[in-house]
């Protein structure tokens, strides 16, 4: 039987030797759930031997169901009946949720006391890229995994027993509910309102765009509580149940991810209920949601890029061109190495982001349950919430760019015929091109990655990755090395920078800098999973090959640019109107 898991050397690797015990620990309260709950763990071995069996068991479906049936998925879609204000999901769709709530999994990550499974995001991630790898179209489990982690977290109790135990149960779909036609990427202008009535309730009334299984029962709205406030200090977040006073005036017609329902919404006077506290909206509430749902799509994108390479390699195998295998051809063989590389490379970032979001959750959570012991954990709660903080916009942006090469590459290997429909290679192309758009577009990755690396963050994992006995490894880690000093003399040159442009010095080349901060993390990652793997030293060797020119290039030329792009610019594009 076809198993997405099983047939996965790399996530079984990561699988045997990822440090999760900590994080298992403070998960199942020093195991103490066992006594409650008969299907908790009873040790940090049994949490583990579960969490393998429930990824099993997702990477069957998604080998034998959900992934046969994609490309149906993707010409065919959900359908919306303005009639009745109901989206129809492609019934292979709904039949793989189906499988999913009867398999008790959509409450992954959720408290067992909720119906959940108490799963930390580290697993959810690797469940995510493998259901991605079947079908990128089906979001909405990510996606319910995001929301209901964000009411957990956030919500008042009466709200969580409310909604937790029907979106674990698979009885609700969720949505996060945040773009507006003039509200993309800023969603500090966010313009829908929530005014509250006489009777103390509040009322949503305006229209959101683009919003993922808009269709859902239940919502977190971002929407403008206060008249008079502008900015993001105006905003409050609020849970709504649908009701006849949202209309869903469109599904969007897109380049890739068919299967996935994107609404666009209208609110007239809908009924919604105040989570948190108010003005806290975006600063606080949706800024924890999207920082979830980045990683998520990270997942996604590694998910993907699996899909694509594998599609690429398996053609190319059979692929017959003077009178041999392409996969024996040096240009083919070197796309297909370097498109391997690229999948493990981001999949060893994703877990070590995903193992840092989790210590730094768990944390928190033991802090606000433990207030007498909080002292004992708060400089490892400060330096989880930074790492987290750094490494997940690193990840979203890596992941996603390399998802889009991989599958531009797969494309490219199969020549013509995967141009065709008939082939799933253009499937993934096409569904790769949201990943690094939504959620926070690229750019924004790098915005909010530039102040880690200009304030000692990335120096600090870096030194500390740094002090891992790599003797098995002395040439390549002397190259690391040498990269990373390069990196510090270009760091510090921007710092210091006080020529012409140089207000906008650092964000021109903050992209390039962000780069060569990524390069460097996961050459250390992939020298450290190579200390239980020889096959993992070649990876490593691979990738280590090509990064330190890359990050030599770009201090030659953010060292020796002139700034002829910053004074140029604009007589080139043209001022604008």
């Amino acid at each position: 039987m076809e198993n997405f898991l099983n047939d996965n050397e790399d996530i079984l690797f990561h699988l045997e030797h990822l440090d999760l015990d900590r994080i298992i620990r403070f998960k199942e309260e020093e195991f103490t759930q066992a006594e409650q709950f008969s299907y908790a763990p009873k040790d940090a071995a049994d949490a583990r031997d579960s969490y393998k069996r429930v990824l099993s068991i997702i990477g069957e479906m998604c080998g034998e169901f959900i992934a046969p049936n994609a490309p149906k998925v993707d010409e065919e879609g959900p359908l919306l009946d303005l009639a009745t204000n109901q989206v129809t999901l492609n019934p292979a769709t709904q039949k793989a949720m189906d499988m999913f709530a009867q398999a008790d999994l959509m409450g992954f990550c959720i408290p067992r006391r909720y119906g959940g499974l108490n799963m930390p995001s580290t697993i959810l991630c690797i469940a995510s890229e493998l259901l991605s790898r079947a079908d990128a179209s089906a979001l909405n489990f990510g996606l319910q995994q995001d929301i209901a982690e964000t009411i957990n977290k956030f919500a008042s109790e009466e709200q969580k027993q409310a909604v937790l135990p029907r979106l674990c149960s698979g009885e609700w779909g969720s949505s996060m509910i945040l773009t507006e036609p003039d509200a993309g990427s800023d969603l500090q202008a966010v313009n829908l309102k929530a005014v509250q009535g006489e009777d103390g309730k509040w009322y949503l009334s305006g229209v959101k765009r683009f919003i993922t299984n808009g269709c859902g029962t239940v919502g977190l709205v971002l929407a403008r509580s206060e008249e008079k406030g502008k900015g993001a200090r105006g905003l409050s977040f609020f849970l709504y149940e649908r009701d006849d006073k949202m209309i869903i005036r469109r599904l969007e017609h897109k380049l890739g991810i068919h299967g996935s329902p994107t609404c666009e919404l209208q609110f007239n006077k809908a009924p919604a209920e105040l989570v948190g506290e108010r003005q806290r909206g975006l600063t606080k509430y949706t800024m924890w949601l999207m920082n979830n749902a980045r990683l998520g799509i990270a997942a996604q994108a590694v998910g993907i890029a699996e899909a694509a390479y594998r599609e690429a390699d398996l053609y190319a195998a059979k692929r017959i061109q003077f009178n041999v295998s392409v996969r024996t051809l040096p240009p083919v063989f070197e796309m297909l190495t370097e498109m391997k590389v690229a999948v493990e490379a981001g999949r060893t970032l994703l877990y070590e982001t995903a193992r840092f979001v989790d210590l730094k959750e768990v944390l928190e959570d033991f802090s606000e349950a433990h207030p007498d012991q909080k002292g004992d954990i708060v400089e490892d709660k400060k330096r989880y919430a930074k790492l987290a903080g750094f490494f997940t916009p690193l990840v979203k942006a890596y992941a996603t760019e390399m998802a889009n090469k991989v599958a531009y590459d797969a494309i490219q290997i199969h020549g013509g015929t995967g141009y065709m429909k008939e082939f799933n290679a253009e499937r993934h192309y096409r569904d790769a091109r949201i990943t690094n758009i939504y959620e926070g577009t690229t750019q924004l990755q790098v915005v909010a990655a530039i102040g880690p690396v200009t304030s000692g963050i990335a120096q600090s994992i870096l030194d500390e990755y740094d002090q891992v006995d790599f003797s098995y490894a002395a040439d390549l880690i002397a190259k690391v090395r040498a990269a990373r000093k390069i990196f510090d003399a270009t760091l510090d040159y921007v710092k210091a920078y006080k020529g012409e442009g140089h207000e906008q010095f650092l964000s021109y080349h903050s992209r390039r800098l962000v780069e060569m901060a990524t390069d460097l993390v996961i050459s250390y990652l992939l020298l450290r999973d190579a200390a239980h793997s020889e096959r993992k030293l070649k990876v490593a060797a691979i990738f280590i090959a090509k990064a330190p020119s890359r990050i030599e290039a770009s201090h030659s030329f953010i060292t020796g640019d002139n700034g002829t792009l910053l004074r140029c610019y604009a007589e080139v594009i043209g001022a604008g109107e």
